[in-house]
């Protein structure tokens, strides 16, 4: 089963650092903070969840990333990429998430290098296209249907797929 390896926040932008664990509110993570509301967070966008494997990936390939570089609230390992999809409510520690859409990068994470957004991202991704080899690489933003507590080492179990 998937697991939690990391929770993060900031006080606004990248990265984000970690805590042992923190209370996801309606509107996220608390203590978490969006540096352009504008663009990221609200009801829609209050989690972003990013696969350990990705950043795990991408350092091995000498971006200079890890857990929370990304602006993701939880990092997770364990995920089949390739099968998540948005209307998915899953349990992440006591929380109940439902992912509403793909993550698009935006240009602060050139930060970690120009060419990072081309290795999570694609015209196929935007597209749509499940069978993308970057989907949801970017990251999968989330509702949150019921908060609660969660913390590293904890659970993210897919609870409810759609047919």
């Amino acid at each position: 089963m998937p697991e939690i390896v990391q929770v993060n926040i900031s006080r606004g932008g990248i990265p984000k650092r970690p805590v042992p664990y923190a209370l996801v509110t309606r509107l996220g993570i608390d203590g978490d903070m969006c540096a352009r509301p504008q663009y990221h967070g609200g009801p829609d966008q209050a989690v972003l969840i990013i696969a350990a494997e990705v950043v795990d990936d991408l350092a091995a390939r000498g971006f200079p990333v890890f857990y929370g570089a990304l602006g993701e609230n939880l990092t997770v390992r364990g995920l089949a990429l390739d099968s998540l999809r948005a209307g998915q409510t899953w349990r992440a520690g006591d929380a109940i998430l439902e992912l509403t859409k793909i993550r698009v990068p935006c240009s602060t994470l050139d930060v970690y290098g120009k060419a990072l957004r081309k290795e999570i991202y694609d015209t196929r991704v935007k597209q749509g296209d499940v069978k993308s080899p970057l989907w949801a690489r970017s990251g999968f933003y989330a509702s949150v249907r019921q908060p609660g507590m969660v913390a590293a080492g904890g659970p993210f179990e897919l609870l409810f797929e759609l047919a």
